[in-house]
């Protein structure tokens, strides 16, 4: 099985499939919305963890920004009834720590809005995985987590206005690099301008 992957991204399709060159072969993996943009860099190259799925008619990749997000999908997959469309789109819909602490706080409002999650489907993941979640925070997070990527921010903000995740993060990605530099309702403002016809 494929567990990480080190490449150039080639393309990348606003559904969420990347085609990533790892050392001449191309790898095409399916990945949650703002993963290009939590994910490692080592130069040009991208670095992911990787889920290999395979099924009677298909053996498909799933790519995420950090080991911590594989962990929390593999759970997700693992609730019966949430198949790994389903948890990708979770994990498109909400950052993984938003995740998280929705699933470890019951907060089925917050699980319900994501598309394709109905009041039982929330209610058994929050059951199923109360307690065995990754933990929000590790030593080397601490820093991050304190304060929270405008990145995931002004994301969640814009999905919540009705954006789809996949326009926002094409937006968020062609604004300047140094997001986490400047005030959050400042970057809100200038995405949503973008996003204006």
């Amino acid at each position: 099985m494929i567990g990480l992957l080190t490449g150039r991204v080639i393309y990348e399709q606003p559904e969420g499939a990347v085609l990533l060159d790892v050392n001449g072969v191309g790898y095409e993996l399916l990945v949650p919305v703002g993963t290009l943009g939590r994910a490692q860099r080592d130069g040009e190259k991208v670095v992911l963890s990787v889920h290999t799925h395979v099924r009677e008619d298909a053996l498909e990749l799933y790519g995420f920004a950090s080991e911590r997000d594989r962990q929390l999908f593999r759970l997700v997959i693992g609730v019966p009834g949430v198949g790994p469309k389903t948890a990708l789109n979770m994990l498109s819909a909400l950052p993984p720590a938003e995740l998280t602490r929705a699933i470890g706080s019951n907060d089925l409002g917050r699980l319900t809005r994501v598309p394709g999650i109905g009041k039982k489907t929330a209610e058994r993941l929050a059951l199923e995985l109360r307690g065995r979640l990754p933990p929000l925070e590790t030593q080397g997070d601490a820093r991050k987590s304190a304060q929270p990527d405008n990145f995931g921010r002004v994301m969640t903000a814009l999905t919540n206005m009705g954006y789809r995740p996949a326009e926002a993060e094409r937006v968020l990605r062609a604004m300047s690099p140094d997001l986490d530099s400047r005030p959050v309702t400042e970057l809100i403002r200038e995405a949503l301008s973008r996003l204006m016809p």
